[in-house]
C-alpha cells in the first residue's frame, strides 16, 4: 500500500475551489443585498409621496364624521316635526286620515334611514 496524501491531489485544488466558491457567494450576496436595499429605498420614496394623500384622507374622513353627526341630529328634529304633522292628519276625519296614514309610513321609513345613519356614524 502506498502511504500518500490523496487530498492534496491537484496542487491544493480543494482550498482554491472553496475560495472561488466563497467569492461567488459573496458576490451573489452583495448583489442581493444591493437589490433589496434599492427596493427598500424605492418603497420608502413612494411612501413619502403617499403621506399627503393619507393625511388628506384622514382630514376628509373627520369632516365626514362631523357632518354625519350634524345631519343625524337635524334629521331627527325634522322627522319629529314631520311626525307631528302626520299624527295631526291621522287624527282628523275624512280623507285627510288616509293622507296622515301615508305620512306616518313615510316617517317610519325615514326613521329606519336615520337608524342606519346612526349605525354608520358609530
Amino acid at each position: 500500500m502506498e502511504s500518500g496524501n490523496s487530498i492534496g491531489v491537484g496542487g491544493g485544488g480543494l482550498d482554491s475551489g472553496l475560495a472561488s466558491l466563497s467569492i461567488v457567494i459573496d458576490n451573489d450576496l452583495d448583489k442581493e443585498c444591493s437589490a433589496l436595499g434599492g427596493l427598500f429605498q424605492q418603497i420608502i420614496n413612494e411612501m413619502k409621496v403617499g403621506i399627503p394623500n393619507f393625511e388628506d384622507f384622514v382630514t376628509k374622513a373627520s369632516k365626514l364624521h362631523t357632518t354625519l353627526k350634524t345631519t343625524i341630529v337635524v334629521l331627527g328634529s325634522f322627522l319629529d316635526s314631520f311626525q307631528k304633522i302626520a299624527d295631526t292628519a291621522t287624527n282628523t276625519k275624512g280623507s285627510t286620515r288616509d293622507i296622515g296614514t301615508c305620512l306616518t309610513r313615510i316617517v317610519i321609513r325615514h326613521r329606519a334611514l336615520e337608524s342606519r345613519m346612526k349605525s354608520l356614524n358609530g
